[in-house]
């Protein structure tokens, strides 16, 4: 097939759930392609020679192969090729910002000048690793190597700690999970809602690791029930990676934040995430239930809790952002959804304070309307309040999603661990090797809030230095 044939073929819509149901239950919105749809969309790939889309790959997926294989129908061979970079191929098929990182450099895209129409490079890569899931494999990972008598920690179950303790069970080391939760997974599980990312496929990931011989010991805080150097220094770890990503949420300091009815993001969603608050009568979870929600923030993380809100019986959700839709760092495809679902937007306005309804609980929020200024540093034009401009929502729930800090109860329980001003962890950049010899760490406790590719990217950089650090005679 010629580029000409190629650029005439029309891009696959993802089929998903009717807006009006979906808003209403906890099923996967998207539904996934077809054999036929998963052949054809990668059929438009171009197999341009000097692969741009693989510069926006966060771990270097060899893209044009893959699909290259799938347009064939050659699913299996297609797993394959991904697997060789990237662990968790129906993860980031799902939630994988691929707009802004491979489509955004494919040339259809570009030639066509609609980023939306580059080629669905993620729903293909979710469509291979649902398409072998399916058939009772997830596809063939790497050899593992002999055993070398090496015991190594990974503390935290997120995207980069899977990463890693895949890497350095397959280089032969003895390999243990500590996870603070009852479940593992991290964010993955109590951040991001079954609607977007069923748990299934994250426990399928996670029975990977035990068959690779990984063990997880659950509801262990290092830091608390085990501080760090006593892992090396008593229990006989040969080195440790750090995965604990960033899970402290942030305020805004406006007058009422601490009224009852408030909440941050990440205590919203981990309830009705991992603790099932949705299955009542089923779950003990406790959970509040308001009807007029606000959600703050404009980012993933405050989609999910727009639309988890609506699934748990809010009659209006509003979502306020004091910058313009452009600016909003949420996916395009998520905010399509919320939109959708019924989440009504209200951007070029910000929360000045929560109001007291006489009882201690959310009675209202004032804000403010806003305009755009200058650029900040971040390249995205500054918000200015307009003066006078306050008004009041009615609502009786305000949840907080404006972002989250790194973790700081292992840097503040190991002495000697270097970390910036943030509370991030510092590492060596080759190698992710921290202050401490035979610490190393990565995911957003290093980088801040990203995503699960770059999590998975720190995870496998990380994985490597330790590989090293053991083979040296440590």
């Amino acid at each position: 097939m010629t580029a000409k044939e190629k650029m005439a073929l029309p891009a696959q819509p993802m089929p998903e759930q009717d807006p009006k149901v979906r808003a209403h239950n906890m099923d996967e919105v998207a539904l996934g392609y077809s054999e036929e749809q998963a052949k054809a969309e990668a059929s438009r790939c171009l197999q341009c020679p000097t692969k741009p889309c693989m510069q926006g790959c966060p771990v270097a997926v060899n893209i044009p192969g893959f699909l290259a294989k799938a347009a064939e129908g050659d699913f299996a061979g297609a797993l394959s090729a991904i697997r060789e970079t990237s662990l968790l191929p129906a993860v980031c098929g799902r939630v994988c910002p691929q707009e802004r990182q491979c489509q955004k450099f494919c040339t259809m895209g570009k030639a066509l000048k609609d980023v939306g129409k580059a080629v669905a490079i993620g729903r293909v890569e979710r469509f291979c690793a649902d398409w072998a899931r399916a058939k009772g494999g997830c596809g063939e990972g790497a050899a593992q190597a002999p055993r070398t008598g090496k015991r190594v920690a990974v503390i935290g179950t997120g995207p980069a700690s899977i990463t890693c303790a895949a890497d350095c069970a397959r280089a032969g080391h003895d390999v243990t999970m500590f996870e603070a939760f009852h479940k593992a997974g991290g964010v993955l599980v109590y951040g991001i809602p079954e609607f977007r990312l069923p748990k299934s496929i994250v426990q399928a990931e996670i029975d990977g690791l035990v068959k690779l011989g990984v063990k997880v010991e659950t509801n262990f805080v290092v830091g608390r029930t085990r501080r760090l150097r006593a892992l090396m220094d008593e229990d006989g770890f040969d080195a440790v990676f750090v995965g604990t990503g960033a899970g402290l949420p942030k305020f805004m300091g406006i007058e009422g934040e601490n009224l009852v009815g408030v909440f941050s993001a990440n205590e919203y969603l981990t309830r009705a995430n991992l603790m099932k608050a949705y299955e009542e009568g089923r779950a003990d979870t406790p959970f509040w239930h308001g009807k007029r929600v606000a959600v703050l923030g404009g980012g993933n993380v405050a989609m999910d809790a727009s639309r988890m809100a609506l699934r748990l019986g809010a009659e209006k959700v509003y979502l306020v952002y004091r910058r313009s839709e452009a600016e909003m760092p949420a996916r395009i495809e998520e905010v399509h959804h919320a939109k959708e679902e019924g989440v009504e937007f209200h951007v070029l306005q910000n929360a000045k304070r929560v109001l007291d309804d006489g009882s201690g609980r959310v009675g209202g929020l004032e804000c403010l309307r806003y305009e755009l200024g200058e650029p900040d540093a971040s390249g995205r034009r500054s918000p200015v309040a307009v003066p006078g401009s306050e008004f009041t929502l009615d609502v009786d729930t305000v949840i907080v999603a404006v972002g989250n800090g790194s973790n700081p109860l292992i840097a503040a329980t190991t002495e000697g661990l270097e970390v910036n001003k943030r509370g991030n962890i510092v590492v060596d950049p080759e190698t992710n090797a921290t202050s401490i010899p035979g610490v190393f760490a990565g995911g957003d406790i290093v980088l801040g809030a990203a995503t699960v590719i770059l999590a998975m990217g720190e995870g496998r950089k990380a994985a490597r230095g330790i590989n090293a650090y053991l083979e040296g005679g440590k």
